[in-house]
């Protein structure tokens, strides 16, 4: 039977399946297709448990002959045989524990591999699954409980595979070895004894495990709350600083660890009243059984020996069949671990490639959006029948005011989300007829909040294309402006940029984003909104980088600030998700709309600005009045 896939994600597995459904649905990970060395490593682990299995059952009768060996004809030196016989089994008895033990080991080492694998490969399916879900699925997350639910679903699974597969079907075979035993060796009435403590046994457990996995559940909630809680209060480390409210979430992030502390405590309370249950059924029938055996004794049928021969399976039967609860107890919590990961795998991905999709072909490239209509929900709209077309090589600016349409474009164009109505289609092939990798390989992006990764400033600028030499990363450094920069820092290119590029300034993380597009070479550019979180100055010190990057490609601009696109092709003001004007700078000023209104808006707040930072240069006022500013 193959295995998963990976790109195919498994079959959910919920909490209530059976232990034979969770084997069908993990086969893959337990027997890998195409790894014929671990598939190997499962043979040669089987086999080393059922020596030790074989040797386990072999000690009991070992000890039954040392006993009986050690009786009246012990104490004469005569009776050599007497004496040699219990030392030889006394030899055995050790040698029957060291196999056993030795092989469980040699179990565990082959195995090792296997189990890894598993959760490495899971954890990759789910790592590309969390990657081909759709932006809608991530502005939705929390990521701290996402990597939490990850986490204990890898862990999980290990626990799954490895005890399904090595130790619930031995320990089965056990079971019926002894049960065998006990029925050729004592009769019928010890083996009714053995069933029905093994049964209530099983029962016991099954029902107290069933009771704990809700207690579990909380327990894991108030863990991934909590951890989601910490993560986003640091992730937003100076907002909790502007504003003091270290308290607060100081508070919020108790709550939910004292949730947590409750579901814990009931968790071990639980398992206390579990395991003492265990105990008295289990004893029960020791007892039972132990009772028989001594009246065997005293009437002849049965001799020491073979006390201690039922007293030691008794004793030995206790690890596995202990065993077994535990490995239920851990199948439960492992599937409970699991179930929100399978979750995680059930999502369908919103945007997919149709069947036969092919590759995207370049040749102007020319982008046409033809009647576009969209809405993120069904009761508002926000496109409304929008057309026009960017011609090969020309800039064309979308602006107009606050929610009227602009970054959804962009959103459009990379597929982050389908059309409701309409087409947008580049050189004439519609954008959902090819595949999203060779979409978003022709498109490049510079964004309003740049984001960079945790890792140095050359990483970050080789992102745009990766194996890019050092020679082509700084030379798309130079066309950035940033070059000299980063050779001005001690560490140069290898300086860390910090979580989220917070070591940067914004014109810096900017700059850092250009070169990565640089880098990448698209033939589609988008600027969305590139410079509308910076101020005028650095904004003006980057628009050159941009006029460079942008110069003989398809560039689609979305910009806030009117200032960055008076240089465009055209320029298209969207109001309420229509198009409202249209046409260059100087042809929409001397229509005096709604672009003009805009216009002069920002040209006044600019101005306000210029006078405000001239106050804050020259405080005594000499600029104003006419005279020289104070040196």
């Amino acid at each position: 039977m193959a295995g998963p896939t990976p790109d195919k994600k498994p079959a959910t597995v919920t909490a209530e399946g059976s232990l034979l459904t969770t084997v069908r649905h993990l086969w893959g990970y337990m027997w890998p297709a195409g790894r014929n060395d671990l598939k190997l490593r499962v043979i040669l682990a089987i086999g080393a448990l059922l020596v030790s299995k074989v040797a386990t059952t072999f000690i009991p009768f070992a000890y039954k002959g040392i006993i009986d060996g050690l009786g009246p004809a012990a104490g004469n030196p005569a009776l050599l045989m007497g004496i040699a016989v219990p030392a030889i089994l006394v030899v055995a008895y050790g040698i029957g524990n060291i196999v056993d033990a030795g092989f469980q080991q040699l179990r565990d080492i082959l195995f090792s591999s296997v189990g890894q694998h598993a959760v490495r490969k899971l954890a990759l399916e789910t790592f590309q699954h969390m990657h081909r879900l759709s932006l809608r699925f991530h502005l939705a997350r929390r990521t701290g409980g996402l990597s939490r639910v990850i986490e204990r679903g890898t862990k999980g699974i290990e626990s799954i595979v490895r005890f399904t597969m090595l130790n619930t079907a031995p320990t089965v075979v056990e079971f019926l070895i002894v049960g065998t035993i006990f029925l050729v060796y004592f009769g019928f009435t010890y083996v009714g004894v053995l069933v029905v403590t093994i049964v209530l046994y099983v029962w016991f457990t099954i029902s107290a495990s069933n009771w704990r996995i809700g207690i579990r559940r909380d327990m894991n909630s108030a863990d991934t709350d909590a951890n989601s809680k910490a993560i986003d209060s640091l992730l937003n480390f100076e907002t909790v600083k502007y504003f003091g409210n270290e308290p607060m979430e100081a508070q919020r992030f108790d709550r939910s660890m004292a949730q947590y502390e409750r579901a814990a405590i009931r968790i071990w309370t639980s398992l206390g009243f579990l395991n003492f249950g265990q105990a008295v059924i289990f004893y029960a029938g020791v007892v039972v059984i132990g009772v028989l055996s001594v009246q065997g004794v005293l009437v002849g049928k049965m001799t020491v020996g073979d006390f201690v021969l039922l007293n030691t399976f008794l004793m030995q039967i206790y690890r596995p069949l202990n065993f077994i609860g535990m490995v239920y107890r851990e199948i439960r919590q492992g599937l409970t671990d699991i179930e929100e990961m399978f979750k995680l795998l059930d999502q369908e991905p919103e945007i997919v490639d149709k069947p036969g999709a092919t590759a995207l072909v370049v040749t102007g490239p020319v982008i046409r959006f033809e009647n576009v209509k969209f809405s993120y929900d069904p009761d508002r709209a926000i496109l409304k029948g929008m057309s026009f077309e960017v011609p090969a090589g020309k800039t064309t600016a979308i602006v107009g005011p606050t929610g009227a349409g602009k970054s959804t474009i962009s959103r459009l164009l990379y597929r982050f989300y389908d059309v409701t109505e309409g087409r947008i289609s580049i050189d004439g092939q519609d954008i959902r007829d090819v595949t999203q990798a060779s979409l978003r390989a022709a498109i490049g992006m510079v964004p309003q909040d740049t984001v960079l990764f945790n890792d140095s400033i050359a990483y970050n600028i080789q992102y745009g294309r990766p194996g890019a030499s050092m020679d082509e990363v700084k030379a798309a450094a130079d066309h950035a402006q940033i070059g000299k920069f980063i050779a001005s820092l001690p560490k140069g290119y290898d300086t860390p940029v910090g979580e989220r590029g917070l070591k940067l300034s914004g014109g810096e993380k900017q700059r850092v984003a250009i070169a990565r597009t640089i880098l990448k070479g698209p033939p589609i550019l988008i600027l969305d909104e590139a410079t509308s979180a910076l101020d005028t100055k650095t904004e003006q010190d980057i628009q050159s980088s941009l006029d460079a990057v942008s110069a003989n490609r398809t560039t689609l601009v979305i910009a806030h600030r009117l200032s960055t696109v008076i240089n465009a092709d055209e320029i298209i003001v969207l109001r309420d998700g229509v198009i409202a004007e249209r046409g260059t700078h100087q042809m929409l000023l001397l229509r005096d709309g709604l672009y003009a209104q805009m216009w002069n808006r920002q040209r006044e707040a600019t101005e306000a600005e210029e006078r405000a930072r001239q106050a804050a240069n020259d405080p005594e006022g000499f600029v104003k009045r006419g005279l020289p500013a104070a040196e």
